[in-house]
């Protein structure tokens, strides 16, 4: 057990630097969007099986613990759209784009740009919880 959590630091650790960051992340990003999309389908496919499951599915979607992985799947889709971005220029303009002083640019600006769409979205998705409506038309005032 002991070798198997040091394995797994040392994955998680291995150099410490901003591309491997970004590596696990975009990984973590995908596996859940991926996840996401199996579930999706089988939510869809319950619609055909029955009205009363599809309602019990839909009861657990809008809990508080399903709140906290649709702030994860946010963040993971957020991430992984602009890390593709960035890998979309290194790969296209390596000349400009590969060096690492760009590279750790390019993911601190990825992480900037992910928080800037997360944190806002993420408030919206948990104000149901607290009681507070942030819908869009309270948010736009119509």
């Amino acid at each position: 057990m002991a070798s198997a959590i040091a394995s797994i630091w040392q994955g998680i650790t291995y150099r410490g630097k901003d591309g491997h960051y970004a590596w696990m992340l975009h990984r973590a990003g995908g596996l859940g969007i991926v996840l996401f999309l199996f579930l999706h389908i089988l939510d869809i496919f319950l619609v055909g099986v029955g009205e009363d499951i599809f309602e019990f599915f839909l009861f657990i979607y809008h809990s508080a613990p399903a709140k906290v992985f649709v702030m994860a799947l946010l963040f993971g889709v957020f991430f992984h759209a602009f890390n593709g971005v960035r890998i979309i220029l290194v790969d296209f303009w390596p000349q400009k784009f590969s060096n690492m002083k760009m590279q750790r640019t390019l993911f601190r600006a990825v992480v900037l740009m992910t928080l800037i769409f997360f944190i806002p979205t993420a408030i919206i998705t948990v104000a149901p919880i607290f009681g507070v409506d942030l819908s869009l038309s309270q948010l736009v005032g119509g």
